[in-house]
């Protein structure tokens, strides 16, 4: 497990020194929310997608009980959605002129068959298409960032699959663990991509959190889940260890296209090392959302 002992994020030097702006997805509940709260106390000014007001007001608060000083803030939006991933990174680029770190944190099992406005399935949508259009459009912010991060949850269930282009839109399991395949592939090839820029691009494992995953599933699956949550589940502020190590520890400002677990490297599956799949992946994400690097 990690030891976060001394980590914080640098806020030192004048008064008016620009706070870190950490831009996060999937903020309001489980992981994503101890995450934005701990870096919120650690000086971080926080702005986060969410689908649910009231969530979202709660946060709000808590992250303003926190860290009072800092203009945390939050925009409204369903990443299961193309057009509202497009829509609110604009909204963010908009109003943000540098952040510093990215957290692709949204994600979700859909157990039975779902489709969204686009016919493209949840699963695949939320967990993976979202991290790629949130991070290619808010890409010139954080080009701004001297040292800028992004990092993207992804599982180790993405060693349960081997790359299958006619299976992407998996329904239930196995296109979770597709959708955390593509994480690490997207991933890989965006470090390449990113080469020559001062910005790191991790993944990582936060473990088998006890969250609200799988509650919007059947009864059945719902059951189990939550039997398995309480006897063998990490509690969140135990999953949320290496994301706040990924954006705070000075010894990983460097490295990228890493996957951590436990925050330590750790050599992802074979499919997750395949540049040939990475590329593809990249061109049909791309198709499909109208959006590339730049």
């Amino acid at each position: 497990m990690c030891n976060l002992g001394g980590i914080r994020l640098d806020t030192t030097g004048p008064v008016n020194k620009r706070p870190h702006t950490v831009v996060i997805t999937g903020a309001t509940s489980g992981i994503g929310q101890v995450a934005a709260v701990r870096l919120a106390e650690h000086g971080a000014r926080i702005v986060f997608v969410a689908r649910d007001p009231a969530r979202a007001e709660a946060l709000l608060t808590q992250l303003r009980t926190v860290n009072p000083r800092a203009e945390h803030s939050w925009h409204r939006a369903d990443l299961s959605q193309i057009d509202a991933m497009r829509r609110v990174s604009d909204e963010i680029a908009a109003r943000e002129e540098h952040i510093d770190v990215l957290i692709n944190n949204a994600g979700a099992v859909f157990m039975h068959r779902t489709r969204g406005a686009n016919g493209l399935a949840a699963t695949f949508t939320l967990n993976h298409l979202a991290y790629f259009v949130v991070t290619l459009r808010l890409l010139d912010r954080l080009r701004r960032t001297p040292g800028a991060r992004i990092i993207c949850t992804a599982s180790r269930a993405h060693r349960f699959v081997g790359f299958d282009f006619e299976r992407l839109q998996a329904d239930g399991i196995r296109g979770y663990a597709m959708s955390k395949l593509c994480n690490l592939l997207f991933t890989r090839r965006l470090s390449q991509l990113l080469a020559g820029d001062d910005i790191s691009v991790n993944a990582l494992h936060p473990g088998f959190v006890a969250t609200r995953f799988a509650d919007n599933s059947g009864f059945v699956w719902r059951t189990l889940m939550r039997w398995r949550k309480a006897t063998h589940g990490r509690t969140p502020e135990e999953g949320a260890r290496t994301i706040i190590f990924l954006a705070e520890a000075a010894e990983v400002a460097k490295q990228s296209g890493l996957y951590f677990v436990d925050c330590v490297p750790t050599e992802p599956s074979t499919a997750a090392r395949s540049d040939a799949d990475a590329k593809r992946l990249w061109q049909l994400s791309s198709s499909l959302t109208g959006v590339d690097f730049a």
